[in-house]
């Protein structure tokens, strides 16, 4: 039967998955190049699909045994902007379903470009809800770092539709809120809730950052989000520091 089929055809075949193993065994003696190189191709993505779903349930014990507990409402907190010398902290709180899936999710700082925006647009549409909070540059220069991120985690968990039975916290506490947490170290590696949260947060801030580079641009914002790179300690050097520049840090206090 293979023989028969061209090798554009048995591609197609592969690529769309339809088909049966005694088929699959069939062209493994095919002896076309071409058939052997889709053959190979089609393996790697399959054990690469196959350590993501393997990544993926990894990722969920934390959530799949609050669910069995009947905690239904389960939200990841995870925050984005700490280090920046411009801009916002933003942080993000998901609650997920037990039936979400999405082979791939990890730390927004492992992800592409691409791939964060799409798991972003698709965490939006499945999750139960989604808690969004953006402290800004003069709060943080009135409270410190530290003190807005746990308001913007706040915040963020009391912007969810539906309160959680339970949190998961990206290395963070949260001692004043009535709610059972768990703050796990670099969670968003260990978490499908604080994963989709950072995913979420990120989108979320660098979105921000690149409208602010519209007015700013001599920093660099649409690259460095507000990072002290090379470039934009550059550009505060030559302009000096801009209105959302956060002059309690030291890098831009001392080229105010």
């Amino acid at each position: 039967m293979s023989n028969k089929e061209s090798i554009a055809e048995i591609k197609a075949k592969l690529l769309s998955g339809t088909f049966s193993s005694e088929w699959k065994e069939m062209i493994t003696k095919d002896s076309r190049k071409g058939v052997q190189q889709a053959l190979n191709q089609y393996n790697k993505r399959q054990e690469k699909l196959e350590k993501l779903h393997h990544r993926f349930l990894e990722m969920s014990t934390w959530e799949n045994t609050y669910w069995q507990e009947d905690h239904l409402y389960v939200a990841g907190v995870d925050e984005v902007g700490r280090g920046p010398l411009a801009g916002p902290v933003v942080a993000a709180a998901v609650i997920l379903d037990s039936t979400f899936y999405l082979p791939g999710i990890d730390d927004s700082k492992k992800l592409s470009e691409k791939n964060k925006e799409d798991f972003f647009q698709y965490i939006l549409q499945e999750a139960i809800s989604v808690g969004v909070s953006v402290i800004s540059h003069d709060q943080i220069d009135q409270m410190n770092i530290y003190e807005s991120t746990k308001v913007a985690m706040k915040d963020a968990i009391n912007n969810l539709e539906v309160t959680p039975h339970r949190l998961l916290l990206d290395a963070m506490e949260l001692k004043d809120l009535p709610i059972e947490q768990v703050s796990l170290i670099k969670g968003d590696s260990k978490s499908i809730s604080i994963a989709a949260a950072s995913i979420v947060a990120k989108v979320t801030r660098d979105r921000l950052m690149k409208e602010l580079h519209m007015d700013f641009p001599v920093y660099g914002w649409d690259k460095n989000m507000g990072y002290g790179t090379a470039e934009h300690l550059d550009g505060l050097d030559a302009h000096g520091p801009s209105p959302y520049h956060r002059k309690s840090f030291e890098p831009v206090k001392i080229r105010s």
